[in-house]
């Protein structure tokens, strides 16, 4: 059980007979229990709450708390108040909070923060001329700098300077600046304690840089820093310009909230802005209603088929009891080979001009997987001893054919949908089971022409 959901009575009794004493209560606890606590209070009571916490521990707290509690918060709360509690947040946080206020509200709030900590406002107008997915929009300002003419001692100074501050951003590196912002060189904490005092920073410093532009996408940012195993990245401009760093703990909220994202589109859900339980009943009704029709939709197609060719199915005994088997193997088969394919393009593992090394791997690894399927079906059939060789040969013939076609369309679409600028993980499971439905009957539909011909031939003519 969580330390917020126990402390949750006693909490809202205080608050109830004596606010004040509120701050006494919670001194001792964790920021993040502290955030729990807050997010099983009423919506009235966490504001209260906030309130009457000094700002910067309030700030601690509405760091740790989701987006859409923050702006549902900020509205509760006098715009003094929060713009006191927004100026002790680290800077990236900030804007952050500041993009999911109401415009209005977000003006208001800002004005006062303009009053209270002018930097701090002006570096919020700064972020927010980026996109919201942007690197810029991630980055902090908080960070130290040292002019490249400065000794180890001076940038272990300059370290204890800004712990001095009370900041709670994280410090990795130190950055050699020029008078114009340019950046020079980055020495991590490690080489700084394992240099002697008086040696120079410019020859501990690292020169070969490697940094992020402000608008690169947020998750091409993750990518490069998981690449280069990096705990900091500096944001630099065309001219070399340091704006600020990215941390590797926004870069695992973004990674977290892509994964979430990409995995609701691969359900085929459109992707909830909050978690479950705040999603309201109608929303998550219009979030899944859409998928839904349009699978149902694409599953006329199914029955178009099977229509079309119901005289083959007439006169093939057993291939309705069969043809839902052979189906679901494809689309099996297919939604594998779109999940490592979606997977591989997220990660930067796969790029688009490697479609035809896929598409080659993934028809050969659907030949496999169909052979050996195939193998089992033939044996399947023959085991019950009431259905013809040339019947068992069809379906271990179509599993070969079926498989092959869910595997190559499975990896194709996402690569498809990536060259014309969509979501790889709109071609979600479902639709890829959808699509190869339809491609199944018209494998096995071609596979009984050829194989059973007489048996089709001879019941055509019957009739």
């Amino acid at each position: 059980m969580r330390l917020g959901t126990l402390l949750i009575h006693d909490v809202r009794e205080i608050l109830r007979d004596d606010p004040e004493q509120v701050r006494e209560l919670l001194e001792e606890i964790h920021p993040e229990d502290i955030a729990d606590l807050v997010a099983e209070l009423d919506a009235d009571e966490a504001a209260q709450l906030l309130e009457r916490m000094p700002s910067r521990e309030a700030a601690d707290i509405f760091e740790r708390l989701d987006d859409d509690e923050q702006g549902e918060l900020a509205v509760l709360m006098p715009p003094a108040s929060v713009a006191q509690i927004a100026s002790e947040m680290a800077a990236d946080e900030r804007a952050d909070f500041f993009s999911v206020l109401p415009e209005a509200l977000g003006d208001e709030v800002l004005e006062h923060l303009d009053e209270v900590d002018h930097e701090a406002a002006q570096e919020v107008r700064d972020i927010e001329k980026w996109p919201e997915t942007s690197a810029a929009h991630l980055m902090t300002t908080e960070y130290v700098t040292v002019a490249v003419t400065a000794t180890v001692e001076d940038a272990i100074a300059a370290v204890r300077k800004e712990a001095m501050l009370e900041s709670d951003a994280p410090v990795y590196n130190v950055y050699a600046t020029s008078s114009d912002h340019r950046l020079l060189g980055i020495a991590s904490l490690r080489q700084l304690i394992s240099s002697e005092a008086h040696e120079k920073f410019a020859d501990v410093m690292r020169t070969n840089i490697i940094s992020v532009p402000p608008d690169m996408d947020q998750e091409e940012v993750a990518r490069r820093m998981a690449k280069y195993d990096l705990n900091a990245m500096p944001v630099m401009d065309e001219k070399n310009v340091l704006l600020g760093i990215i941390t590797i703990d926004d870069v695992i909220d973004v990674l977290a909230a892509e994964q979430t994202e990409d995995v609701q589109k691969i359900g085929g859900i459109a992707p909830l802005e909050v978690s479950y339980f705040k999603t309201s009943f109608v929303s998550l009704v219009q979030k899944r209603v859409v998928w839904l029709i349009v699978l149902f939709l694409g599953g006329f197609f199914t029955e178009t088929a099977l229509r079309h060719f119901d005289p083959v199915f007439q006169a093939v005994v057993g291939a309705s009891y069969y043809v839902p088997l052979l189906i679901s193997a494809g689309g099996n088969s297919g939604s594998q080979s779109s999940t490592l394919v979606i997977r591989g393009l997220a990660v930067g593992e796969i790029q688009l001009g490697h479609w035809w090394r896929i598409l080659a791997r993934e028809a050969g690894m659907g030949l496999v997987l169909g052979l050996i399927l195939g193998a089992i079906g033939f044996m399947k059939v023959m085991a019950f001893g009431t259905m013809s060789t040339a019947f068992a040969a069809t379906v271990g013939l179509t599993l070969v054919g079926i498989c092959m076609t869910g595997c190559t369309v499975g990896s194709m679409l996402p690569i498809g949908l990536k060259r014309i600028g969509l979501d790889p993980a709109t071609s979600s499971t479902p639709f890829i089971a959808s699509l190869v439905d339809v491609c199944g009957i018209l494998v096995f539909v071609h596979v009984a022409k050829i194989i059973l011909r007489s048996v089709i031939a001879a019941h055509g003519a019957g009739h």
